[in-house]
């Protein structure tokens, strides 16, 4: 990335979940990846690749037990966020970084007005007077496209999109540098979801934030972000730029979260699935952790393990057969 500076650093992050039951979950296996300041990464793939741990270990927020962060450096600012007290992590908290987590309903008091909910959030954060944090909530309000004359209705008088919106304005009240944004415009119809995508970018340039957009459409990646990291099973398999990834794809799990995309081959009309499922975190296979579904498998793949290689430009892949593919 040339003389860019990293704002977030992740070195050989690696968390589990440990249960009497399930056993050891290996929800994260040696992630690393830098987040450059006013730039979107977007962190792609299913259900269960690793990416919501990512986020919340971040924020240290891995419910221990079970979970726990087991190594690993997440530097904020050339600072490691897991060795700060949990005061200063308070501070860090909605202040430094916020997220916007997928259900807004999970993050919305049903018995508090919207307005004194980002109210509180800015008032904790800012430190200033409560008449100060109703201004700039109901200012908060107006930056997201909701009237600030809505400021006192209830989460139950909104609609599944403007309760996103409201989200976002609470997460962004205290202007971060970090925006941690975690499928935010699942629940939303196609319309909302692009209105939604524009202001999420407008109010990047405004504050001058850096958002890390997890999700597993790759639609959402073009029109957002300027980077991708393409996770499955708690590993990185590819990254680069989303120009990199879209015109030139590496690795065989990349390639079929493309075919899978509505009009991405227009060759056939009909969609391709990725053949099998993610393996379960608790028995994961021993070398490459797509092989059990992947086409291209060959004995090479069950006898090697794939680091992940740097082919040029920035762009990664975690693939024993990436040159010889990257050649064809």
């Amino acid at each position: 990335m040339g003389e860019k500076k990293a704002l977030l650093s992740i070195q050989d992050l690696s968390v589990q979940y440990i249960s009497k039951d399930a056993g050891t979950c290996k929800a994260v296996n040696n992630i690393s990846f830098d987040i450059y300041e006013g730039e979107t990464l977007g962190l792609v793939g299913e259900t269960g690749a690793g990416k919501t741990t990512i986020a919340l270990s971040i924020l240290r927020l891995i419910q221990s037990p079970p979970g726990k962060i087991i190594s690993g450096k997440i530097e904020y600012k050339g600072e490691d966020i897991l060795k700060k007290s949990k005061h200063s992590m308070q501070k860090i908290r909605g202040n430094e970084i916020s997220m916007i987590f997928q259900d807004p309903m999970t993050t919305l008091n049903p018995i508090d007005s919207i307005g004194d909910q980002i109210a509180e959030v800015i008032e904790l954060h800012d430190n200033i007077s409560k008449k100060e944090a109703i201004v700039k909530a109901g200012e908060m309000l107006e930056i997201v496209g909701i009237p600030k004359e809505r400021y006192s209705e209830y989460p139950h008088q909104f609609s599944g999109g403007m309760k996103q919106r409201v989200v976002i304005a609470m997460a962004l009240a205290c202007s971060p540098h970090l925006l941690l944004a975690d499928e935010p415009t699942t629940a939303l119809d196609v319309t909302i979801q692009a209105q939604i995508l524009e202001m999420m970018n407008d109010i990047k340039e405004k504050f001058k934030s850096s958002i890390m957009l997890i999700t597993h459409d790759l639609g959402v990646v073009a029109k957002m972000c300027d980077r991708v990291a393409v996770v499955y099973a708690g590993e990185i398999l590819e990254t680069g730029t989303v120009r990199q990834l879209f015109k030139n794809i590496l690795h065989p799990y990349t390639q079929g979260l493309f075919d899978s995309l509505p009009g991405y081959n227009d060759t056939s009309s009909r969609l391709k699935q990725i053949d099998g499922l993610m393996p379960d975190a608790a028995n994961l296979p021993p070398l490459c952790k797509f092989e059990p579904r992947c086409p291209y498998s060959c004995d090479r793949c069950k006898k090697e393990l794939p680091e992940l290689m740097d082919m040029g430009d920035g762009h990664f892949v975690r693939c024993l057969l990436a040159k010889e593919r990257g050649n064809k």
